[in-house]
Order: structure tokens, then sequence, then C-alpha cells
């Protein structure tokens, strides 16, 4: 991850978060969100792409990637909802565009539907955002986290690499999924891991799920068709909850659309961001 570093820090509640713009002013700004176990890394392609014609702001959430770890860390989708909209406001960004992945669609759409984010247009790309969610394997870390946490530091990164091989999709390049791996096998990584998991609580998605009938903003939502953690019926399901969303589905892509088919992704998001821009 050396070519990919976050220069600017946010001292929020919930330990250091770092951020930093890609591009020049120009049009609309796009801010991008993560998932988990993911940072912003995962948006580097992506990024560095739309960044030529926009400026383009990332971050990685506290207890993720470059951002501070540390024991009782509240990395909870409503602690990150709560950490973006201060973001928006550190940057004085009046309706950005947002395109948000996996759990960083919980909290787009958190900041949106209870803390009155205001968005120009949000794209949500294959996103955590109806029940019922979490793998057997989520379940169980989630469940045991303490007896987790006591794996042998080996053995724990072969559990999380093992983890992060199960998106689907045509697999990660060996580099790729080494620097997804790393955050999380240092001596503040490792426990992270199991916290983050911990902490995943539906009923953070149970809360706004009922107010997608609500959303009045320009939608794109976008899916691998071969994600084995959300599967793809989730995107006919959440299209047809929010009104005159879009839908892209990519062919053979598992749940890192982002590695899997960063070409078309981004041409699907530059499609529809220049049009709401």
């Amino acid at each position: 991850m050396n070519d990919w570093q976050l220069a600017q820090v946010f001292p929020s509640a919930a330990g250091e978060v770092r951020w930093d713009r890609l591009g020049a002013p120009g049009g609309r700004p796009v801010v991008l969100l993560h998932g988990t176990p993911w940072s912003s890394y995962t948006w580097r392609a992506v990024a560095r792409a739309l960044a030529r014609g926009r400026e383009v702001y990332v971050w990685d959430m506290p207890g993720y990637g470059q951002s501070e770890k540390h024991a009782g860390q509240d990395v909870s989708l409503d602690a990150q909802g709560r950490i973006f909209v201060q973001l928006l406001d550190l940057w004085r960004l009046d309706e950005p565009l947002v395109v948000a992945h996996d759990f960083g669609g919980a909290v787009a759409l958190r900041a949106h539907l209870l803390h009155g984010a205001a968005y120009r247009a949000l794209a949500l790309v294959d996103p955590v955002a109806l029940a019922p969610w979490g793998s057997p394997f989520f379940r169980l870390v989630r469940d045991n986290a303490p007896v987790f946490e006591q794996l042998p530091a080996a053995l724990h990164t072969a559990l999380v690499r093992e983890y992060i091989t199960t998106t689907g999709g045509p697999g990660l390049h060996p580099a790729v999924l080494d620097a997804l791996v790393a955050p999380w096998t240092d001596d503040d990584g490792r426990p992270a891991f199991y916290r983050q998991i911990a902490q995943a609580d539906q009923r953070y998605t149970d809360e706004i799920q009922p107010r997608y009938g609500g959303i009045d903003l320009p939608t794109l939502i976008c899916w691998g068709t071969d994600d084995t953690w959300i599967p793809v019926a989730k995107a006919h399901e959440l299209h047809a909850l929010v009104p005159h969303a879009g839908l892209e589905l990519f062919e053979g892509a598992g749940h890192l659309v982002q590695e899997d088919a960063p070409a078309e992704l981004t041409a699907a998001l530059q499609t529809f961001l220049t049009e709401q821009s």
C-alpha cells in the first residue's frame, strides 16, 4: 500500500481519521466511502480516474486502513455515519456526489436519512443495506470475538487472508490481496479486525430500511453478479425499494467490483456522475 497514502488527519471522537483529496477543483466534488474489512485502498484506481476532471475525497473510517485503531473504539455504523457528517462539514461540501461500497453504503444512507447530509446524487456499490446480512463465518466471529482475538498471529493472518478470498468473482491479484490483509496483521490491526465485526449490528440498517422509499435524489445501484457476500438478488430488492433508482450489473464480478471490473465500474460511475453534476 506504499503507493496509496492518506496525508490529512481529522481528530474524530472515535480516533484520528486519515483522509485525502485528489484532483483539482472543477465540477461537483465526489466522495468515496469504503466497506469492511476494506479501506480507501480499494478505491485507488477509480479515485484516480475520477480525479482527472474533478475533486475526489477519500477517507479511511476509524478502525480501518491507515486510520487510528485502539481498544474500546466505537467503530459501529452509527459512529461512522456521524463522523461522515462531520467530515462533510470539515470539507465544506455542499451536496457532493457520493459513491459508497459495502458498509460504506449503510454509512452514507444513515448520514443522509438520519442526520440530514445532503447529496447531489448517490451511487451504491454492493451495499450493506437490506436485512438479513452477515455470512455464517461473520456471525461466528461476531458472537465469539474474544476467542478469535486469542489466535496466534500466523493463524490470524491466514484466517483474514482466506476470508478476503471468498468475495466471489475472478479472484484478487496476489499483491492486492497482500495489501488488503496487511492493515489487520500488526498489533493494532489484529484486535481491530474482530472489533469491527463484533460491532456490526443489523439494527443499524433495520433503522433506516423503512425509509428507502423516501429517498429523493438520483441514485444508482451497482452490483457484481458473482458477489458471494451479498447475492445479486439483493440488488433487485433494493432497486425496487428506492424510487427511480438505476441499476447496473457487472457480469462475473464479485463483491469487490472495484478490483474485479474497475474499468466497467469507472465508466458507469463517470456516466452517472457527469449526468448529475
